[in-house]
């Protein structure tokens, strides 16, 4: 059967179409209305000039699959090039045919059975790459990676950040662009269809383990040995400890986090100083010494809350949990936490520090010191705390550095430059101590089940490790060019050329180049792996102080020990788990603002038992057993 012209769509089902890449023979399949049953999981097919029947009795086992608009539903783009959807084939040098390597009803993205020999796989690779060395492939190579867009940076061909990626790498990327929008879905919906990119960036921590149960992400920890860079940030940032709490059921890591040199909570809370000051008051250590602090507050101040948060309360409860020994909003997680004492998981939202948390933040909305719409506010609750900070009706909020700048905005309208101070308070302390969260990690990527059949599947390998974990790669990534966006001194720090300015950071505001909505720099693949010295490079003077703070004032807790679930079990637990969150959040609001008295505490952990909570915790502390034992 000849190789088709690119015109030539006859023979493919309905909605199905290709495009022919005469350079490097190979050959795109798309496909609309795909139902995930009986597909074959296809993509590039390198031939010379024929093509095995076997292909297209394949296709036409296809349900076809309609995504909607290219680009925003998940449609590769290579470069300027707009293409359908791509299926993985194993690629092989062959004159009249080729065997399909992979067919199955499952839907799910896994792989074939057969395992391929890495060493088999080094098209493109370095035969010797270590720590320090830039990666440069040895012959020109795609990989496809899920490029997700935000609203305010979005995604241009002509960003030099592509061609100087492709100048000292040999590799350019073909970008599958979602929407931050709904990125979730449509990458789970990809995923699972087989029908995502090699690389899958933008992974936070505990997002992989559906994916990791039905193998449709590969065990990433199994190729660690061509990852030098990785291995080098892990020993010394001394991250083995909590790199195992990432382990799947099996033992292995189906994805790769960002490392972070120093773990800080990002979000905590930020005060108007100038306040305290004019007041006489210091910034209290402890939550009760801000319970005193904004009673006084209130007493000059009497038409204002002087607490807020701007979303939904979630950020709040997540800094402040960890000092009365519990974990809440954002940080709930999986809703249990580690009972040292005991040796077992206990479900966190019924546990004695729990209720005593609530009690506190009661409180405080009770006495007019914490807004209530703090956590009813479900749309402009960002917006909202601005304003009140501005127009001097709060003087506290939680927030991060960039919550800090937008406050700043506000600010120098309202009362003007210079007449006001915002810092960044380390988590307040409370019973539990003066401790913060774990160390944690940043997002990181997973990689297609399907990509260890590449030929160039070792260079891959290589080229992740060197543009997550390199030095030089981070600081690219972040600044773009020494000597054309920026400069370095001998003590390490950077200075953006008069030219070029980083606006959302208020960097060099004269400058007319942005390096990040003009150039493609410090987007999201830039916030992933981090030294101190690379973040303190661009944090604002209070950012960097409060990091220092942290470290010198506060405590990480240990990471719990791993209980990761197996397939089986995360469906049980995902449908526990699903009740007993809803009633938790719910019963959160009513105890807070006081809808509900404590004094029902008993009645709201007998909804929760009645729910399945004995049942949840039992599936988690089997997890943590099973796993313990057999590692």
């Amino acid at each position: 059967m000849p190789f088709p012209a690119a015109s030539d769509h006859e023979g493919l089902p309905h909605g199905a179409s290709f495009r022919v890449d005469r350079r490097d023979r190979s050959l795109s399949l798309s496909r609309s209305n795909f139902s995930g049953k009986n597909a074959c999981h296809l993509g590039q097919l390198r031939v010379d000039n024929h093509i095995d029947p076997v292909v297209t009795s394949c296709l036409q086992e296809i349900d076809l699959f309609q995504l909607g608009d290219p680009h925003r539903a998940g449609i590769p783009r290579r470069r300027g090039i707009d293409m359908r959807l791509r299926y993985v084939l194993p690629t092989f040098v062959a004159t009249a045919s080729l065997t399909l390597a992979a067919c199955s009803g499952d839907g799910g993205g896994g792989s074939s059975s057969e395992e391929t020999d890495p060493s088999a796989l080094m098209q493109g690779a370095m035969e010797s790459y270590e720590a320090g060395d830039q990666f440069t492939a040895t012959e020109p190579l795609n990989f496809s990676i899920l490029w997700t867009e935000w609203p305010e940076l979005p995604i241009k061909d002509s960003w030099e950040f592509f061609d100087v990626l492709e100048e000292r790498t040999n590799v350019t990327l073909e970008t599958t662009v979602i929407p931050l929008s709904d990125h979730v879905e449509k990458r789970s919906l990809l995923i699972s269809a087989g029908d995502a990119p090699q690389i899958i960036p933008l992974v936070y921590s505990g997002e992989d383990r559906q994916f990791a149960a039905s193998r449709a992400v590969l065990p990433v920890s199994d190729y660690l040995d061509y990852m030098p860079h990785f291995n080098k940030l892990i020993d010394d940032w001394d991250l083995e400890e909590l790199l195992d709490t990432l382990r799947q059921d099996d033992g292995k890591l189906y994805m790769l986090p960002g490392l972070l040199e120093v773990s800080v909570p990002m979000f905590t809370l930020l005060v108007r100083k100038d306040t305290f000051d004019e007041l006489g008051l210091d910034i209290p250590d402890t939550w009760e010494g801000f319970r005193e602090a904004f009673l006084e507050i209130k007493q000059a101040h009497p038409d204002s809350y002087p607490l807020q948060d701007g979303f939904e309360g979630g950020s709040l409860l997540n800094y402040a949990a960890r000092a009365f020994g519990t974990q809440a909003g954002w940080g709930f997680g999986n809703g249990v936490q580690w009972d040292d004492d005991a040796g077992q998981y206990e479900f966190a939202a019924t546990s004695d520090e729990y209720r005593e948390m609530l009690e506190f933040f009661h409180g405080l909305v009770d006495d007019g010191l914490l807004d209530p719409e703090s956590f009813t506010t479900t749309t402009d609750g960002v917006e909202r705390v601005e304003r009140k900070i501005a127009n001097g009706e709060a003087f506290a909020g939680s927030g991060a550095s960039g919550t800090l700048l937008e406050w700043s905005v506000a600010l120098d309208e309202t009362v003007g430059e210079d007449n006001y101070e915002l810092v960044q308070v380390p988590p307040p302390a409370g019973p539990a101590g003066a401790v913060v969260e774990p160390r944690g990690f940043w997002h990181g990527f997973m990689i297609t089940a399907d990509a260890k059949d590449s030929p160039d599947f070792i260079a891959l390998i290589q080229f992740l490790d060197w543009l997550y974990y390199s030095p030089e790669s981070r600081e690219f990534l972040r600044w773009g060019v020494e000597g054309e966006q920026y400069t370095k001194d001998a003590d390490g720090n950077i200075t953006l050329e008069p030219d070029y300015t980083w606006a959302t950071r208020k960097i060099n505001p004269s400058g007319s180049i942005d390096i990040a909505t003009d150039l493609g720099y410090s987007g999201f693949l830039a916030e992933s792996t981090e030294s101190l010295e690379l973040r303190s490079s661009y944090d604002s003077q209070q950012t960097v102080d409060y990091i220092e703070q942290v470290l010198e004032t506060r405590t990480p807790l240990p990471p719990p020990p791993p209980a990761p679930l197996t397939e089986e079990e995360l469906e049980q637990s995902s449908l526990l788990f699903t009740a007993l969150n809803d009633t938790v959040n719910t019963s959160n609001l009513q105890f807070i603002l006081g809808e509900r008295p404590l004094s029902e505490w008993d009645s709201y952990v007998a909804e929760l038992e009645a729910q399945g909570l004995q049942s949840y915790v039992d599936l988690v502390n089997g997890a943590q057993q099973r796993f313990a034992e057999s590692n």
